[in-house]
Parts: C-alpha cells; sequence; structure tokens
C-alpha cells in the first residue's frame, strides 16, 4: 500500500463511508500508521456524528473535518500537514472529483483495502438492532 515511500511521507484520509465500510476502523488506522505520517477522517456530515462513530471504534484520528465540508478540509489539510503524497481513500465519483479538484490523490476504498488487506464489513448496519422484523424477543 506505501508504493515504495518510507514511513512518514503521506497523509492519508479516509471518507467517513468508507470507513464505515471497514470491518474493524480501529485496526485500519492502527496499520496505516505504520506507513504514514498523519491519517484522519473528513465527511459532509456533522462533526457529531464522524466524533461518535470514531470514538464507538476507538479510531485516533490526527485529524477531521470538523465544520468544514470534505474539499475544504483536504486543502485545509494539505496545508497543515506537509507530506510528500496526500492520498485520499473514498466509495463514489464524488469523491474521486473532491481529489482532483484539491490536488489529492484519489484511492477507492476496494482498491485500498485489497493493497493493505484490511477487511470490508459485511452489509450490515447498527439500525439493524432495532429493526422489529429482526428481533424475536420482540414483543
Amino acid at each position: 500500500m506505501n508504493g515504495g515511500s518510507e514511513g512518514g511521507e503521506m497523509t492519508l484520509a479516509l471518507e467517513l463511508d468508507a470507513l464505515q465500510s471497514l470491518a474493524d476502523p480501529n485496526a485500519v488506522f492502527n496499520d496505516a500508521r505504520q506507513w504514514t505520517e498523519y491519517v484522519g477522517v473528513v465527511s459532509e456530515k456533522p462533526t457529531y456524528v464522524v466524533t461518535n462513530f470514531t470514538r464507538k471504534h476507538r479510531v485516533r484520528q490526527d485529524f477531521f473535518s470538523g465544520p468544514r465540508g470534505v474539499a475544504e478540509s483536504l486543502e485545509n489539510v494539505a496545508e497543515q500537514f506537509d507530506t510528500d503524497r496526500h492520498v485520499f481513500i473514498g466509495t463514489s465519483e464524488d469523491d474521486e472529483a473532491i481529489a482532483a479538484e484539491t490536488g489529492w490523490e484519489y484511492l477507492p476504498l476496494e482498491q485500498a483495502a485489497e493493497a493493505a488487506e484490511w477487511e470490508i464489513a459485511a452489509d450490515e448496519s447498527d439500525d439493524d438492532f432495532f429493526d422489529d422484523d429482526t428481533r424475536d424477543d420482540w414483543p
């Protein structure tokens, strides 16, 4: 996954949807720290959504979007974290367009997961737990 880079030459940003698609977000961040200098999360969603997800999964991020959108966040991160490469992992054509617009390298989640041997989660959401149709003990 490091493309020949020695550790510390890359800033890696994951779009929240990409991070949520992974089986073990904490393990992904711990792995990425072995070959990046900075790793964080960007999203169009409100800050509390990102914070709640990262806390729940014990993800320690070096940066996050805050109240900004993805494009503005990537621009700010690139200014703050001066590394040789800035790589953005996303899940959509919109993510790819934002990466191009902001000068970041784009890597689709599936390609990144395969290269780094990250496991993609099954298509189950936390909301399923509260779905009446899936509960056997519902009155």
